[in-house]
């Protein structure tokens, strides 16, 4: 029995570590997942979500900002507990006697990096359990600053994009903003900073995959909005606008739909139906290119181009929605568009 125990032990070590080194310190691929760490969220988030669903938004949306950091949390306990249960079994398999009292040695060894008495063999299990312990330790305050900034970047560029398109943001009056004051330089400016954003964003939430839990500060915001609709732009200036108009929303519409096919597939998501964008509002935010300066192609070749844009990315955005529990934002808001072309003034913005 104690070999057996002491065979047990060593697996389950290896495995809370192995767990613990590509959770934490593992530049993650897009395919690699701890998967205690997924069947932890997936067990818990379910539950949580279908509970907070039940109050009203803003209370909603409280309750869901809890989870991320409380997730992280019980990944460490666990961690933490399943170590000490494989020390205990190492201890109890070299040293004998009752598997209680190893038990409470082994827990008191990796809390405190204490030490007892006992045989060489034993004492060498202690060392590396009291090792464990430190580096455990070490490893997790490294690792909450680097969660935490990440999360604090990506709040500052969702904040400064609601601030341009509303909240949440619709390409519609990111759109006209730029139409109405000719300022298609200074999208194309912003094309490429949403793009820089995008790669970040991607990088981030694939190494710290909790982050997708954290919640914005403002119930009108959150992060897949503001991805969702930097490529809404970027594609609807691909499928429209000439050729010259092209480079910024080139290479945003691509790392966009990278970011949310990524982010999808980390998830475990399949692609969910979705159809954001009436004929109606196509021919509304249609109408802005046309009052603008920018050379256009003709409505019928633009919208079945946009159609197969979409297609390439509104499914996962929509999949990360439904299981996250976010808005996507729409493609046109109700009064963005004005019935006679006129600059959009500073006030227009405000309240969006």
């Amino acid at each position: 029995m104690r070999v057996v125990a002491g065979i047990a032990g060593v697996v389950l070590i290896f495995l809370m570590l192995s767990e613990f080194f590509v959770s934490f310190m593992l530049p993650r691929r897009v395919k690699r997942d701890p998967r205690i760490a997924r069947g932890l969220n997936r067990l818990f988030w379910r539950p949580w979500r279908a509970v907070a669903r039940r109050f009203d938004p803003a209370t909603a949306d409280t309750l869901l900002g809890f989870f991320g950091p409380l997730a992280l949390i019980v990944q460490l306990v666990v961690w933490a507990i399943g170590l000490v249960i494989g020390y205990g079994l190492l201890e109890w398999a070299v040293a004998g006697g009752s598997f209680n009292e190893r038990f409470l040695s082994s827990s008191g060894l990796f809390l405190s990096a204490g030490a007892s008495g006992g045989s060489t063999a034993l004492r060498v299990v202690q060392l590396f359990e009291a090792a464990t312990g430190v580096g455990v330790l070490f490893i997790v305050i490294g690792y909450m600053p680097s969660v935490y900034s990440a999360f604090s970047r990506r709040e500052t560029a969702v904040s400064q994009l609601a601030t341009r398109g509303g909240s949440p943001p619709a390409a519609g009056t990111l759109l006209h903003r730029a139409a109405g004051r000719e300022q298609w330089r200074g999208l194309e400016r912003d094309l490429r900073s949403w793009e820089a954003w995008a790669a970040e964003l991607m990088e981030t939430h694939l190494s710290y995959p909790l982050l997708g839990f954290y919640r914005s500060q403002h119930v009108g915001q959150n992060w897949l909005a503001a991805l969702t609709a930097m490529v809404d732009v970027a594609a609807f200036i691909k499928a429209t606008a000439s050729a010259d108009e092209l480079d910024g929303a080139e290479i945003t519409y691509r790392i966009g739909r990278h970011a949310l096919a990524d982010l999808a597939h980390q998830y475990a998501l399949e692609p969910a139906e979705v159809d954001r964008l009436s004929d109606a509002e196509f021919d509304d935010l249609f109408g802005i290119l046309e009052r603008s300066t920018v050379a256009n192609v003709d409505r019928e070749t633009a919208r079945r181009h946009l159609d197969h844009l979409r297609a390439e990315y509104e499914p996962n955005a929509q999949a990360l929605a439904d299981f996250l529990a976010l808005e996507l934002p729409p493609w046109f808001r109700g009064g963005d568009i004005a019935k006679k072309p006129r600059p959009l003034l500073g006030r227009d913005l405000v309240g969006r």
